[in-house]
């Protein structure tokens, strides 16, 4: 199965649809510069780094996981055993409460056993990856989404329960509080199948480019 990846042109055709919708949405896509997502190959590195970033903001979750990364001599070419292998309060003493330091445990255990195929992982469906993910405690919908999105580049994937894409959404419609995850979803449709796009284009408004 071929699947769509947000390449540099993806990327420009996608913007180009979304600004061809409506004058209004062509007006706030142009406030940024197009999006560029780099290539990811790490897949044990991309998922514990989306358990880091989850709930906090991008730039403290930035600076975390810097430190987090200097605990290993291989930075972010560190392996699932060593992860493993280090002691949960050196995680914790870099900022990553001890409720997450035992979901990057548990990411690095699915990792080395093999419930993580990173071979065929690439080749499923977004559904099918979520699915496989959320099998790992402390691996939730919003960390998979962020997986589909920063690691394989799907370009459909709209995270609702995001707060930043909440918070740019509301800024986008101009609305006095966060929208519904009902009105999220009945807007986003005429996004599609550029949903993860739009994303990022929410992100900018609120804080500027997401720091991954």
């Amino acid at each position: 199965m071929s699947l769509t990846v947000l390449e540099k042109q993806v990327m420009e055709d996608g913007t180009n649809y979304l600004s061809s919708l409506d004058k209004n949405l062509s007006k706030f896509l142009k406030q940024f510069d197009i999006p560029v997502l780099p290539i990811e190959e790490d897949y044990f590195w991309s998922l514990t780094r989306s358990v880091i970033y989850q709930q906090i903001s991008g730039k403290a979750a930035k600076k975390i996981s810097d430190r987090y990364l200097k605990l290993f001599n291989k930075g972010s070419k560190m392996s699932p055993s060593d992860v493993i292998k280090i002691d949960i309060e050196k995680i914790q003493n870099v900022g990553i409460s001890r409720q997450k330091s035992g979901y990057i445990k548990n990411i690095a255990n699915a990792f080395d056993e093999g419930l993580v195929d990173e071979t065929e992982l690439h080749k499923l469906s977004d559904q099918e990856i979520i699915d496989q993910l959320v099998k790992i405690k402390g691996v939730g919908r919003w960390t998979a989404e962020m997986f589909l999105i920063f690691t394989l580049r799907r370009p459909d994937v709209f995270p609702v329960t995001d707060l930043g894409v909440q918070k740019g959404f509301q800024i986008y419609y101009n609305l006095d509080e966060l929208p519904s995850i009902d009105m999220m979803n009945e807007k986003s449709e005429n996004w599609k199948p550029y949903r993860t796009i739009m994303s990022l284009y929410l992100w900018f408004a609120v804080e500027g480019p997401f720091e991954w």
